[in-house]
């Protein structure tokens, strides 16, 4: 998978399970499902879908490639003014469209099931907060299956979310470097069973998070609206700090960064091993838990070498608050309280096997197999667990994951060409005669301004079909002649 490949409004992507795809590291390939176009990504356990760097063994890396962009129409948040944004990671001007009118927020943009992603991540701009992300999700509505993803050693965050609802379950987030869990401008998704452990080396410059949980990054004093909600349970969020005094890489902060706004709600989870378990960023946040319109509860949090701090928030006191009695929050200053099987076996880096990793699922009598509650009106449509975590006594991760994909060889290739024309082409249109629909293909191997106008036999203008600037590409696009006399037709 080379370069930039678009699957476009009124186009579908179907990928069978078992598939594996390897994304370019000279150009950086990157998989963009835009506005109404859809992929039908259907995995199973036994032959879970592969994205992953076409570099050899032992050579893999974070940023190998670029990643995999979904957008949707549901609403967003923007502080422009208008109810649609173009995606980080390709500059002003040049990225794909997400939001807009009409709002749609039970969009559908396909099935994403049974995937891994590995080795994506990577800012191909050069600007700072600008990156591609190993599954980012922009607008995406709540009719779209997002389930059993694993990302591992992404360059940027594992996971954002930007605006949208999509609802997604059974993820992992492997050795990222930047933040395993971003949501951004008007996110309102529910997420349940999340997993994610890092490297205690490998950390961004930028600092790296567990949740990073914002409203909108461009403007973070205002309130814009819809205001990002997101409501995760059921989420094991491991950081790189196995007791308070080992070394780890310094820019590795928080495992919740709650700032600019936002409204988060976390409930029946793990937080361990950070350097803060939670920092509350900003008044708004601080009203915001004040007022009870964020919710953090029936967690256990542990081994963080501070519970909570805070910036910006006046008089609001983090630490007591989380230990709010009827929050029913569970506070150990170790880790091993947790008594989690062997949760930080990945340090140092060493290969572990390939799945049915049992690392991080508990010990018999551990306190995360209770506590859970799920009587709060927000959980409403979760699945009622009694356990808090990702993991009770089901191992869900069991054969579709990778915890070696650094060093494991993959079998079965089946190369795929990139899909980014080498030529430039205007096709013959199919069905051809037609009533009254047809399509015109076209495709480009560079990004330029495209002026496709249909004709009649007289030569006047009977419709523009095309008139903006398009990214390299295979395009279709439908003229509806219903309106028009019968007769012949030109097009160019």
């Amino acid at each position: 998978m080379k370069g930039y490949n678009y699957v476009k409004s009124g186009a579908t992507l179907t990928i069978e399970a078992g598939t594996k795809i390897f994304g370019d590291f000279e150009t950086k390939g990157t998989l963009i499902i835009e506005r109404d176009g859809k992929i039908y990504a259907n995995g199973n356990a036994n032959d879970p879908i592969l994205f992953t760097s076409d570099r050899p063994v032992g050579q893999r890396n974070a940023g190998d490639w670029g990643g995999i962009i979904i957008l949707g129409r549901s609403g967003i948040n923007t502080s422009t003014g208008v109810d649609s944004a173009e995606i980080e990671g390709f500059g002003a001007g040049l990225g794909p469209v997400y939001g807009g009118q009409p709002r749609i927020d039970d969009d559908s943009s396909g099935v994403f099931r049974f995937v891994r992603i590995e080795f994506p991540g990577i800012n191909l701009t050069g600007i700072s907060g600008n990156e591609i992300n190993g599954l980012t999700m922009g607008g995406v509505g709540n009719r779209t299956v997002i389930e059993y993803v694993q990302v591992s050693y992404c360059g940027d965050d594992s996971f954002e979310w930007f605006g949208g609802n999509v609802n997604c379950r059974n993820l992992v987030s492997y050795k990222a470097i930047d933040d395993d869990w971003d949501c951004d401008n008007g996110f309102r998704g529910n997420i349940q069973f999340g997993f994610s452990i890092r490297d205690s080396a490998l950390a961004d410059v930028s600092s790296s998070n567990g949740f990073e949980i914002d409203n909108n990054n461009n403007s973070p004093s205002n309130f814009y609206a819809p205001r990002t909600r997101p409501i995760f349970s059921n989420m094991t969020v491991i950081g790189p700090f196995i007791t308070t005094s080992n070394v780890v890489n310094p820019l590795f902060q928080r495992g919740g960064h709650l700032r600019r706004n936002n409204l988060a709600n976390i409930y029946n989870s793990i937080i361990m091993g950070w350097r803060v378990g939670f920092r509350f960023d900003g008044s708004g946040v601080g009203n915001a838990a004040a007022s009870d319109s964020m919710q953090i509860r029936n967690n256990i949090m542990a081994g963080n070498l501070r519970l909570a701090d805070s910036t910006g928030t006046g008089s609001f006191a983090p630490h007591v608050w989380l230990q709010t009695g009827s929050f029913q929050n569970t506070i150990f200053s170790d880790n091993s309280s947790v008594m989690l099987n062997s949760p930080f076996s990945i340090y140092p880096d060493v290969p572990l096997p390939a799945n049915n990793v049992n690392y991080w699922m508990p010990m018999g009598g551990s306190p995360a197999l209770s506590g859970a509650s799920f009587s709060n009106p927000n959980l409403t449509g979760f699945v009622n667990v009694s356990f808090r975590g990702a993991f009770g006594t089901d191992n869900w991760t069991s054969g579709w994951t990778q915890f070696n994909p650094r060093n494991y060889e993959i079998i079965g290739i089946n190369q795929i060409t990139s899909v980014v024309p080498e030529s430039f082409s205007l096709e013959q249109n199919y069905p051809n005669p037609f009533n009254p629909n047809t399509i015109i293909k076209f495709s480009l191997t560079s990004q330029n301004n495209v002026l496709l106008k249909i004709y009649d036999v007289l030569g006047n203008e009977v419709m523009t079909l095309v008139n903006q600037k398009l990214s390299p590409g295979s395009y279709n696009y439908e003229f509806n002649a219903s309106g028009l006399s019968s007769g012949v037709y030109f097009y160019r």
